[in-house]
């Protein structure tokens, strides 16, 4: 059951705004990739950010319907196929099945349907149809164009001035009757992938495709619409004017959601700058869960730093989740404490933050204090072994959002040879031979194995 009042920061509105579903059925959009090439660490900010989002919907109840769209048309597709000496389609369908696997391995897993725009030219080529009937569009010898002129509220959403945006030069033809018209469907040129149409063969525009897929799946308006900053203008501001434009209904959505920049050590990422960093590059070198925890805990409206440094101190904030889950499942002991206040403390905290348009930091500040009060009652051993169950199913539903998967952390199994020197410690300290214990415990810390004495009499243990 819905209890609290989300809030979602709207770009449009430039304010935050109780959400309120257009139906049964949330329903989001997020512009996808154009799979050209491997998906970089700018990708999994967004994507990331937009899975906790849809994650958090269905943690509060409401039923979602997750789209994203392939770009799979395109000039940097069709320049790198050129390039490569391959077919444009077979290198679109290469990259688009490693973003899926970049994702999967990122943990990922909140979109409902992925739509490419090469499946969709019918219905793209319809959609022109109908803009130009109505006025909105236009043809000269390159192709269809969109009349920025005929769509007063143009420049809505980036907050730009028609007048300027009529200098802005989108793409280059002395025939347009606005510099700033943009393409709805290109002219067939050699070398090119092209599909009949009633403009002459060719292929669509960029900004066309999404208006299609979210027209055909949601209808002429819908709940959100998320991508990164710069796509506020020109694609967004483009989407709003088709669909806009040829269903008479406005909104498009109710809710434009953007996350900001990702930087690389401070520089904006390019491949000029030698700073460029693919999703695979980064997995090299650090677990999926640290890679998402580190784009998870900034929130989505901030700009974030990539950096060496940056990830090793995620990387011990994730250590700290893993340390707290293997001391759950290692409660052994009948102590009478009692959780549900903390429990319910919690989650309540948790709630609020994420409410106040997904306030990730505060969510997590949430179950940071959580997890040290619980290790408090674990530390003076008054964390029975029914109480460590309760927190640790609360832990997994935290995670439902986070993505962490922590219901996958278990204790690791070390060498027999290891673990026969644990035990020997383990009978030394029951003994009191402190000084063979200390032996032990020195013995394993130059293997990498660092001891943990529990007030139990048991020992943990983790790699240094």
């Amino acid at each position: 059951m819905i209890k609290m009042a989300l809030q979602i920061y709207d770009t449009l509105s430039r304010k935050k705004k109780t959400f309120k579903p257009r139906g049964k059925i949330v329903k989001m959009f997020v512009c996808g990739p154009t799979v050209y090439d491997y998906t970089h660490i700018g990708h999994a900010r967004s994507y990331i950010n937009f899975d906790i989002v849809a994650r958090y919907l269905k943690w509060k109840g409401y039923k979602l319907n997750y789209v994203q769209n392939i770009t799979d048309i395109d000039d940097r597709i069709i320049k790198r196929a050129n390039e490569n000496k391959e077919i444009p389609a077979k290198l679109a369908k290469e990259f688009e099945n490693t973003y899926y696997e970049d994702m999967r391995a990122l943990n990922v897993l909140s979109v409902d349907k992925y739509v490419r725009a090469s499946d969709n030219v019918k219905g793209i080529i319809n959609q022109v149809q109908r803009l130009i009937k109505k006025g909105f569009a236009y043809q000269i010898d390159d192709g269809v164009y969109f009349d920025i002129s005929k769509f007063k509220d143009y420049g809505k959403l980036s907050r730009q001035n028609l007048e300027q945006l009529k200098e802005h030069r989108v793409e280059p033809n002395p025939q347009k009757r606005n510099p700033g018209d943009f393409s709805l469907w290109k002219k067939h040129k050699a070398g090119e992938p092209s599909w009949p149409s009633p403009f002459g063969a060719g292929r669509p525009g960029w900004h066309i495709e999404d208006t299609t897929i979210t027209e055909k799946l949601f209808g002429p308006q819908y709940d959100i619409h998320g991508g990164g900053i710069d796509l506020i203008f020109p694609h967004h501001e483009c989407e709003i004017a088709q669909i806009e434009a040829v269903s008479g209904k406005k909104p498009l959505v109710n809710y434009w959601m953007h996350n900001e920049f990702l930087l690389v050590n401070g520089e904006k990422m390019s491949k000029s700058l030698g700073n460029f960093v693919t999703i695979r590059d980064a997995l090299a070198k650090y677990s999926p869960q640290a890679m998402r925890l580190f784009f998870a805990a900034t929130h989505y409206r901030q700009p974030i730093n990539y950096s060496e440094e940056n990830l090793r101190n995620t990387n011990v904030v994730y250590q700290k989740f893993v340390d707290f889950v293997l001391k759950l499942q290692n409660v052994k002991i009948k102590a009478s404490g009692k959780v549900d206040t903390i429990i319910s403390k919690a989650k309540k905290e948790f709630e609020a933050a994420m409410d106040d348009d997904f306030n990730i930091a505060g969510a997590l500040a949430a179950i940071f204090d959580f997890m040290s009060e619980i290790n408090k009652l674990i530390d003076s051993n008054k964390l029975s072994f029914a109480a460590a169950k309760k927190v640790y199913k609360q832990m997994l539903d935290f995670d439902k959002v986070l993505g962490l998967n922590l219901s996958g952390v278990k204790e690791e199994k070390l060498p027999a040879e290891l673990m026969k020197l644990i035990k020997e410690r383990e009978q030394a300290r029951k003994s009191k031979y402190w000084k063979t214990s200390d032996r032990i415990r020195n013995e394993l810390k130059a293997k990498g194995i660092l001891l943990e004495d529990l007030q139990d009499g048991g020992t943990r243990w983790k790699k240094a």
